[in-house]
């Protein structure tokens, strides 16, 4: 039962994209997918192998390794095993036409490795069509990010609390909250589709360190571990007492992910200032929250909320200093950063089942990073909450 709900899973998949294709691109002949990630959305598996998915919807999974466990876990039935592209060629023949693949992620040198064995018309990029139908989730995907987000709040919201301790260290606080999400189900890591991106918890800061600048494409900051590493936690940074704490961490189950932040104070009460800026937030989300229905255009949602808020308030708002990033939400499933963006210029229409993001925070002198993100999917209705909704700066 569950593998012919799988396949059923796939073929739509399959078939969303080509029929994407056949209206964008009309004159394209194969497709082919070689990023992990969606290799496992349109397969059921993650492996190093190649998809080729042609006009008539045919595809071809071959595999290098493994090809057992790609057997196991996939109910395609047209999986290959592959020593080099030379063994795809052989099967599906050389001549591939126009191809689309995806031009984001294929390092030059894979691309001069498949031209020795294939022989392309041309080439083009299949990357935002495959994002495009990313973004719309089905029953079967919004079951798992429901289950993530459900996890997510259960762990912000009763789990951190006890862990704060003071004269710990940011590293260690971040030790004990990673072994607390995987014990409540967390799948083990934060992917990104950001180019060279990668998370194994989030961004944890205490105090000013949520201020500190980074390469990440988000308002929060963190010293991290060294130059090196910059991700997780300072070793030297050490919890106070009047520290804001800022925890912004995606949750993952099956491969999808929710995304929510919690800020905290260590033993004392935060200033009124911090609070009404804090507060503020809250009240963004909420209106964002609302506009999030079927028809929707981003580009407006982010114009008529970003026009209402003063100028006083917008400095340090979604960043910190010159570092403020120009989206108010993102959209969330396999990565954590996906289609659509809440930012100016992106005109395409919310559609119903779409999920994402939402996080206003702002900076603030000295204190640190204030606001809140929560995952919501579009409906109707407006955004239906999947994290539980903004909540005050809890007290530790």
């Amino acid at each position: 039962m569950a593998v012919a709900l799988m396949i059923n899973e796939l073929d739509r998949r399959l078939n969303h994209l080509c029929d994407l294709m056949d209206q964008t691109y009309p004159e394209w002949d194969a497709i082919l997918i070689l990023g992990k990630v969606n290799q496992y959305y349109f397969t059921g598996t993650m492996q190093d192998g190649m998809l080729v998915i042609q006009k008539d919807r045919t595809r071809h999974y071959f595999v290098r390794r493994s090809y057992d466990r790609a057997k196991a876990e996939s109910p395609l039935t047209t999986i290959y095993p592959m020593e080099s592209y030379r063994d795809a060629a052989g099967m599906i023949g050389p001549g591939l036409g126009n191809t689309y693949l995806e031009t984001e992620i294929v390092p030059l040198a894979m691309l001069q490795r498949l031209k020795k064995y294939f022989t392309m018309t041309s080439i083009h990029s299949v990357d935002k069509l495959v994002l495009s139908v990313r973004a719309v989730k089905s029953p079967y995907e919004l079951e798992w990010v429901e289950q993530a987000g459900k996890n997510h709040c259960k762990l912000l919201h009763e789990l951190v609390p006890p862990l704060l301790r003071e004269g710990m260290s940011e590293a260690n606080f971040v030790a004990e909250l990673y072994a607390a999400m995987i014990k409540i189900g967390h799948h083990g890591v934060s992917r990104f589709s950001m180019f060279q991106t990668e998370m194994v918890a989030g961004q944890i800061g205490f105090g000013e360190s949520s201020l500190y600048p980074t390469s990440f494409d988000g308002p929060g900051g963190a010293y991290g571990m060294c130059p090196a590493v910059p991700l997780l936690g300072s070793r030297e940074r050490k919890l106070k007492k009047g520290d804001l704490v800022f925890v912004d961490v995606g949750f993952g189950c099956n491969g999808y992910h929710s995304d929510k932040t919690q800020v905290y104070i260590f033993g004392a009460k935060p200033d009124a200032d911090v609070v009404k800026a804090h507060r503020a937030c809250m009240e963004i989300e909420q209106r964002l929250a609302e506009k999030l229905i079927p028809g929707a255009i981003p580009s407006e949602i982010y114009q008529s909320v970003m026009s209402t808020l003063s100028e006083d308030f917008r400095r340090n708002f979604m960043g910190y200093g010159e570092r403020q990033v120009k989206f108010l939400g993102h959209g969330v499933g396999l990565h954590v950063d996906e289609l659509p963006v809440i930012t100016n210029g992106f005109l395409a229409e919310l559609t119903e089942n779409m999920v994402i993001a939402l996080e206003p925070k702002k900076g603030l002198p000295n204190i640190g990073m204030v606001g809140v993100e929560d995952t919501y999917v579009v409906s109707a209705a407006g955004g239906r909450c999947l994290t539980g909704g903004g909540t005050d700066i809890i007290e530790v």
